[in-house]
């Protein structure tokens, strides 16, 4: 896979991750050997040096908006300026739909992150780079599922499939419950 990402790393300046993708198979271990790596090389580096760090048998491209590093795991082969400009590039489709994407966007809108993020790339190549066609695409998915859900069910829950349980654990929910969740609706009250 010398032609794409191998993973993607949303990390705030205080180390806590808020995206994370891994497009090539790694072991648990693994990642988090590549996090702590990140968290220790990337985030102590002053703004004016390079954003590519040579790490093994992979780079870190990296660009830093506001508190939020973006950081890319690519092969040595693939060309830095290009991993800087799809970065860019998804970070404005990050932006067109939050108008104004900030952190607590990616906290409580995970899915919706990384549903932009799988409509742009797939097996960490960029396929589709036309931000207005990736907007368009997430605006059709979700008018589905509000189409196809029932009036006052959860629709936002069905955005959910595919996501681990880590993930849906971060969006307060409780992985493979499907519908509103109601309090003290037990039987026999």
């Amino acid at each position: 896979a010398d032609c794409g990402w191998n993973f993607i790393v949303l990390m705030s300046r205080q180390g806590k991750v808020r995206l994370s993708e891994f497009f090539s198979s790694y072991t648990e271990s693994a990642k988090r050997r590549i996090l702590r790596d990140i968290s220790s090389d990337v985030l102590p580096r002053q703004p004016k040096m390079c954003n590519i760090i040579e790490k093994g048998e992979f780079k870190f491209v990296y660009r830093r908006y506001a508190s939020l590093y973006f950081v890319a795991g690519v092969p040595p082969s693939m060309n830095e300026l290009i991993v800087l400009e799809q970065i860019h590039l998804f970070v404005e489709a990050l932006d067109g739909y939050f108008n104004s994407v900030c952190e607590l966007d990616l906290v409580f809108s995970l899915h919706k992150s990384l549903l932009i993020l799988f409509e742009m790339f797939i097996g960490g190549m960029l396929c589709e780079s036309n931000k207005k066609e990736v907007l368009k695409s997430i605006v059709d998915a979700e008018e589905l599922v509000e189409e196809l859900g029932k009036p006052g069910e959860d629709t936002a829950s069905q955005l959910d499939d595919g996501l681990s349980y880590q993930e849906q654990f971060q969006l307060g929910r409780k992985p493979g419950r499907r519908g509103p969740t109601t309090q003290g609706a037990g039987p026999g009250r």
